[in-house]
Order: C-alpha cells, then sequence, then structure tokens
C-alpha cells in the first residue's frame, strides 16, 4: 500500500524560503530512516506559496488566484511518498516526523490500480 506523509508546517511555511539548519538535519535524519527500511519511493519540499497559484473550477471557466494564500496552516511544507503493509505502520513512520519541522504530518493511502473497476484499470 502507498501512503503519502503530508508536512505541515504551520507559520513557518511561510516565514522563510528555506528551512533552517536544524529543520534540514532533522528533515536528512527521517528521510535515512525511511531509505534504510526500504519504505521511501520519493519525497519534496515546497517552496512559498507566493510563488504559486491556485485554479478553482466553478462552472465552466477556472478562476485564477496568485499566492501568497493567507492561511498557512493548511499549506502543505513537503511530502513523502512510502510503500508499507497497513495503516498502522504508515502512521507509525509519521510519529517518528521531524517535529521541529511538521507542526502536523497527515497520512493519506493513495488508490492502487485494483481499487478500480477491471475498465477503468487500462491506459486511456
Amino acid at each position: 500500500m502507498q501512503f503519502i506523509l503530508l508536512n505541515f508546517p504551520g507559520d513557518k511555511a511561510e516565514t522563510r524560503t528555506f528551512p533552517d539548519r536544524a529543520a534540514i538535519t532533522g528533515i536528512m535524519k527521517y528521510t535515512a530512516e525511511l531509505r534504510k527500511a526500504g519504505v521511501l519511493l520519493a519525497l519534496g519540499g515546497f517552496k512559498q506559496s507566493s510563488l504559486g497559484a491556485r485554479v478553482r473550477f466553478d462552472g465552466d471557466k477556472p478562476a485564477i488566484t496568485d499566492g501568497p494564500f493567507s492561511e498557512a496552516k493548511e499549506l502543505i511544507g513537503g511530502y513523502w511518498l512510502i510503500q508499507v503493509n497497513s495503516k498502522a505502520e504508515a502512521v507509525e513512520w509519521a510519529s517518528r516526523g521531524p517535529a521541529a519541522e511538521c507542526e502536523m504530518i497527515e497520512v493519506r493511502q493513495l488508490y492502487a490500480p485494483s481499487d478500480f473497476p477491471a475498465e477503468f484499470r487500462q491506459p486511456a
């Protein structure tokens, strides 16, 4: 099963362009543990929302809003994509996360091809 661990750094998401040395050290240590265990598939970090945009759909025409976005506590700072045997194992990995950089880690399971009816499993 694949899970994404979403890092919500809180107010830190908008206060700097790059985490400080202590935070990076914690993230690197945590990432090394995931790699050593063989569960890490991918990871990444996000720049501040002032460099981004949101595209909302309401009807036929998309509405585009440039960042920054007002609610920093709702911004994702980064992610780790892992493959484990259960939600409990994913939650266990999330609980070991780098607390200095993470105010919260959300654990979300990804759909697998087998979750869909057979007629939707073929590429379009």
